[in-house]
C-alpha cells in the first residue's frame, strides 16, 4: 500500500500528466463509432443515455479515486483486489485486466489501419496491412522502451492533438443542431425498452472505460494520494462533455446516425463538406494512435507489478539498466498486441474488453470496504459515504453485465479458467 519505498522506477508523473493518461486511455477509437451504436438502441434520445451512464460511471470512478489514492505500487485493479481479497482474486483480476488491454489495443490498431485506408487503400489488406500494423505499433513501443518521460510526453501531445478535431465536431453540432433530444415517432426505436436503455449504457460503459489504465504506473507518480482523485475528476468531466457534445453534433449532421459506420466523419461531411470529413478522419487517426501510446506506457506496468509480486514470470519485472523502464513488459505487450491485431477481429476484441472491464470494476468497488477495514488510519482520499457508494458500484457493474451475450460470457469464463491455472502454478511454486 501507499508508502515511499523504493521500487526501482523513477517518480516523474505529475497530476496533469496523470490526468492526460486517464483521458488518453479512455478516449480511444470508441468516440468515432460510438454515436451509431448508441443511436441504434435509443434513437435520438441518445444524449439522455450518456447522462444515465455517467451516473454509474461516476460511482465507479469515485471508488477508484479512494482505492487508487492509497497505493504507490504499480498494478491498478490487480493490486487492489490482491490487497483486499487475497492472491487468488488478484490473479483473476490481473488476467482480466491484461487480456482486455491486449485485445482493446489490438482492436484499435485494426481500426487505425481501417481509417488509414481512406488515404492509403492498399493498407486494408495483404502485405501493406501487415506493414502498416507493424509500423503503427513499433513507434510507441520504441518510445516507451526508452523512458517513461518520453512515453508520458507522447501521451500529453496526443491528448491535446485529439481534442482539436473532437472539439470541432462538437462545435459543429452546437452550431447546426436543430433536432432536439426527442425520440422520433414510429419505428422500433420510437419507444426504447428498459433493455434498450441498458444496452446503450453498456456501450457507454465501454466507451468511458479505460480510465483505470491511467492508474497503472503509480510507482512513477509523484503524489498518488493527491493526484489520483484529481486526474479521475478531470477525466470524467472532460469525457462526459466531449461524448455528449459529439453525439449532439452527429445527430445534427445525420438523420439516422445508426446507419453510419463513420458517424463523425459523415456528419462533418454533410455539414461543411468533404474537407470536414477528411479533418475528422485525421482526428480519428490521431486519437487512436494516442490511445496506443498510452497503452504501451500504462499496461506494461501491470505485468511489471505482477512480476514484482511473483504472480507472473520474473523477466516481466526486469528494469532496463540505462532507461530505467520495465522494457520486457513493454516489448511483450507490443508483440502480443501485434499478433492479435493481425489475427483477430475488431468485434471479438471489443467484446472481450467489455466483459473483462466489468469484472475489474466490480472487484475494485468491492475492494473499498475491506481496504478501509484493514488500514483505517492510512492516509488516503476518503470518499464520503464510501461503503454505500462501493456497494452501488458493484450492483451497477453486475446489472450491466446481465446484458452481455453468451459469447462474451463464454470468453470471460475461458479467461478466468486460464487465470485459475496460473494461480495453481503459482501456489505450487510457493
Amino acid at each position: 500500500m501507499a508508502d515511499d519505498s523504493k521500487t526501482g522506477l523513477v517518480p516523474v508523473i505529475g497530476r496533469w500528466t496523470l490526468a492526460g493518461l486517464v483521458l488518453n486511455s479512455a478516449i480511444g477509437s470508441g468516440i468515432f463509432g460510438l454515436p451509431s451504436l448508441v443511436s441504434e438502441h435509443v434513437g435520438r434520445a441518445a444524449p439522455l443515455a450518456y447522462l444515465f451512464a455517467a451516473v454509474g460511471v461516476a460511482v465507479i470512478m469515485a471508488c477508484f479515486a479512494e482505492v487508487g489514492s492509497q497505493f504507490r505500487e504499480a498494478g491498478g485493479p490487480y493490486l487492489y483486489a490482491r490487497e483486499a481479497f487475497g492472491r487468488f482474486a488478484g490473479i483473476q483480476v490481473a488476467w482480466a485486466a491484461w487480456l482486455v488491454r491486449l485485445t482493446a489495443a489490438a482492436a484499435n490498431t485494426n481500426l487505425f489501419v481501417t481509417y488509414l485506408a481512406e488515404f492509403w487503400p492498399a493498407a486494408s489488406g495483404g502485405l501493406s496491412r501487415f506493414l502498416a500494423i507493424t509500423l503503427v505499433l513499433a513507434v510507441p513501443v520504441a518510445i516507451n522502451y526508452r523512458g517513461v518521460k518520453s512515453g508520458a510526453r507522447m501521451s500529453n501531445i496526443f491528448v491535446i492533438a485529439k481534442l482539436i478535431p473532437l472539439t470541432f465536431a462538437a462545435l459543429l453540432g452546437l452550431v447546426f443542431f436543430q433536432g432536439g433530444l426527442s425520440i422520433p415517432s414510429g419505428g422500433a426505436l420510437s419507444s426504447p425498452s428498459i433493455n434498450s436503455w441498458m444496452d446503450a449504457i453498456l456501450v457507454l460503459v465501454y466507451a468511458f472505460g479505460g480510465f483505470e489504465v491511467g492508474l497503472f504506473p503509480m510507482a512513477e507518480a509523484k503524489d498518488p494520494r493527491r493526484d489520483v482523485p484529481f486526474a479521475l475528476l478531470i477525466g470524467f468531466v472532460v469525457m462526459l462533455a466531449i461524448y455528449l457534445l459529439v453525439q449532439i453534433g452527429v445527430q445534427a449532421g445525420l438523420q439516422s446516425p445508426e446507419l453510419s459506420s463513420r458517424p463523425l466523419a459523415d456528419a462533418a461531411g454533410n455539414l461543411v463538406g468533404r474537407w470536414g470529413a477528411v479533418f475528422i478522419t485525421v482526428g480519428a487517426l490521431i486519437s487512436i494512435y494516442g490511445y496506443l501510446g498510452a497503452m504501451m506506457l500504462n499496461v506494461s506496468r501491470l505485468t511489471y507489478a505482477l512480476a514484482e509480486q511473483k504472480d507472473f514470470p520474473s523477466f516481466f519485472g526486469r528494469i532496463h539498466p540505462r532507461f530505467r523502464t520495465p522494457y520486457l513488459s513493454v516489448l511483450m505487450f507490443g508483440i502480443f498486441v501485434w499478433a492479435l491485431a493481425l489475427a483477430g477481429s475488431f468485434r471479438w476484441n471489443v467484446t472481450l474488453s467489455a466483459v473483462a472491464r466489468l469484472l475489474t470494476y466490480a472487484a475494485t468497488c468491492g475492494a473499498l470496504i475491506p481496504l478501509r477495514n484493514k488500514a483505517p488510519e492510512l492516509r488516503r482520499f476518503r470518499l464520503p459515504a464510501g461503503k454505500w457508494i462501493a456497494i452501488a458500484g458493484v450492483i451497477f457493474s453486475v446489472t450491466i453485465a446481465t446484458r452481455m451475450d453468451r459469447t462474451a460470457l463464454a470468453i470471460l469464463a475461458v479467461t478466468l479458467l486460464i487465470a485459475l491455472a496460473n494461480w495453481a502454478m503459482v501456489k505450487q511454486r510457493a
